[in-house]
């Protein structure tokens, strides 16, 4: 089987602050640099026979740090880009929330269009079609990184957990995460592992200080 390793793109200056789908020219920030060559240093001895990436520099910028290691490129393919949000580019989370919309993305997601835009079902196509065809031009046992967008590897992996598409938030991915999903030409596929964080540190909850009482 064909085994994926799905990458989210690492972290930039409007990650968790303003939706910024297609937009280009985002940059990883200083952050989402060490995130890529983090994940280059760990995957350095993996048996990685090609790197696939979402256009966008922040996913491209992700994936060159381990394509140097190994001596790969990068190829860019247009069916892993981010989905197309339409005139909802630039929002913040408030701004968002404030929409009529937005419980329609929250609940039945599988009902929305982004005015301008596309539906997460069409993008669930588009991504799944995408990874069809990568997994044709490779063999069984090969291994291959793709680097894309969290709603556009939360499709996929719904699609082939066969969730239905108004569960697929429920998933969650952080920045520079690597979910491994197995894709057989015969046969059911196999979600190996999710969001797994190279370095995540579980810190323990912090005691309140005391306030010292008055002499």
């Amino acid at each position: 089987m064909t085994t994926f390793l799905l990458i989210r793109h690492a972290t930039n200056d409007f990650t968790g602050k303003r939706l910024i789908g297609r937009r280009p020219g985002i940059h990883l920030n200083a952050a989402g640099r060490r995130q890529a060559e983090t994940l280059a240093e760990a995957l350095l001895a993996a048996p990685i026979k090609a790197i696939y990436s979402s256009p966008l520099e922040r996913a491209v910028e992700t994936a060159e740090p381990l394509a140097a290691a190994l001596g790969l490129s990068v190829e860019a393919r247009p069916g892993l880009m981010e989905v197309d949000f339409g005139r909802w580019v630039g929002k913040t989370g408030g701004q968002m929330r404030r929409t009529r919309l937005w419980k329609s993305i929250q609940e039945q997601p599988s009902t929305v269009c982004f005015p301008e835009g596309e539906t997460f079902m069409s993008a669930q196509e588009r991504v799944c079609a995408e990874l069809a065809a990568i997994q044709a031009a490779h063999d069984e046992k090969d291994l291959v990184a793709v680097f894309s967008h969290a709603d556009v590897i939360r499709l996929a992996v719904a699609y082939y957990l066969g969730l239905p598409l108004d569960y697929f938030q429920r998933l969650g991915l952080e920045p520079g995460s690597i979910t491994t999903l197995h894709l057989p030409k015969e046969g059911m596929p196999h979600l190996a592992m999710i969001n797994y964080v190279i370095g995540r540190e579980f810190k323990p909850p912090q005691e309140k200080k005391k306030k010292k009482a008055l002499a």
